[in-house]
């Protein structure tokens, strides 16, 4: 199916990350987009609860503390949204009986949070060494009131627009593994973000294997 990409580019703002930054963690990372910061750390696999325990995989846990204040509602939409993500891509048959726990804790909002959010969770999920069947990352979308759609937007472009797309794209096909969407949206405008979304992912990837080959070309 072809899709009118027309004059949106899939730009993105400044990425930064760095792992094994938390003492106590099995994993831990913090990811920055422009100016929206997310801290993650992973604890597990360790025993689980007999009421939470599954026989033929782990039981994830995710929770995701706001800068400010007790967990909401919204919090615990994108909680669901990244637990789904991880899921998804994480080898849990391989510990089976078994507890992981993922703790997202927002340093900064400036947009695209729930992006940053997955981007986060992915790279402390790899510094875990915890086995998975792909990597994942998360873009973010909004489309402007004048229909022009922005990927990995600030706070300010988020509430000027009239709909927001977050998708977890995964690093090998660059399948949707996850959809988050708010607003009116055409069938046209999906397809559109979606392939920008696929497209700007190339990026995130890129950003990942750099930033890890960095990180253990200083440990040789």
């Amino acid at each position: 199916m072809d899709v009118n990409e027309h004059e949106v580019s899939p730009a993105t703002r400044e990425f930064g990350c760095e792992q094994n930054l938390l003492s106590r963690p099995d994993g831990s990372a913090t990811f920055i987009q422009g100016n929206t910061n997310v801290l993650a750390g992973v604890y597990g696999p360790a025993e689980v609860k007999v009421s939470k325990e599954i026989y033929d995989r782990a039981t994830l846990e995710v929770l995701i503390q706001p800068k400010i204040g007790l967990p909401g509602v919204r919090e615990r939409a994108r909680e669901q949204c990244v637990r789904e993500t991880c899921e998804a891509a994480l080898l849990s048959s391989l510990h089976p009986r078994s507890s992981l726990s993922l703790i997202l804790q927002e340093v900064h909002d400036d947009g695209s949070l729930l992006a940053c959010c997955l981007n986060a969770a992915c790279m402390a999920l790899m510094d875990a060494g915890l086995p998975m069947s792909c990597l994942f990352c998360g873009i973010t979308c909004v489309i402007s009131t004048e229909g022009q759609i922005i990927t990995d937007p600030t706070l300010q472009q988020e509430k000027e627009s009239r709909a927001q797309m977050t998708f977890a794209i995964d690093s090998i096909e660059k399948r949707v593994m996850m959809s988050s969407t708010k607003g009116s949206i055409s069938v046209q405008e999906l397809q559109e973000a979606i392939a920008l979304s696929q497209r700007a992912s190339e990026r995130l990837f890129q950003f990942y294997r750099d930033s890890v080959h960095r990180r253990y070309s200083k440990i040789q």
